[in-house]
């Protein structure tokens, strides 16, 4: 199995990337308290799917 990720997590995680690209890192645990500090109302697995493909699209683009 690959790493397959929703689209609505996909979506939502590349809005926080264009929003606030200094914030977003290529740590999973910075992404992961970042999107904590922000109170959405997301589950924890949904964090971590959206923290997890953030470090991803970061580290690609380096």
């Amino acid at each position: 199995m690959g790493k397959a990720v929703p689209r609505n997590i996909k979506q939502r995680a590349n809005l926080l990337i264009e929003k606030f690209p200094d914030e977003t890192s290529d740590d999973f645990e910075k992404n992961k308290e970042f999107i904590n500090s922000m109170e959405l109302p997301f589950s924890k697995k949904t964090r971590n799917l959206m923290a997890g493909f953030i470090t991803r699209q970061k580290k690609s683009k380096e």
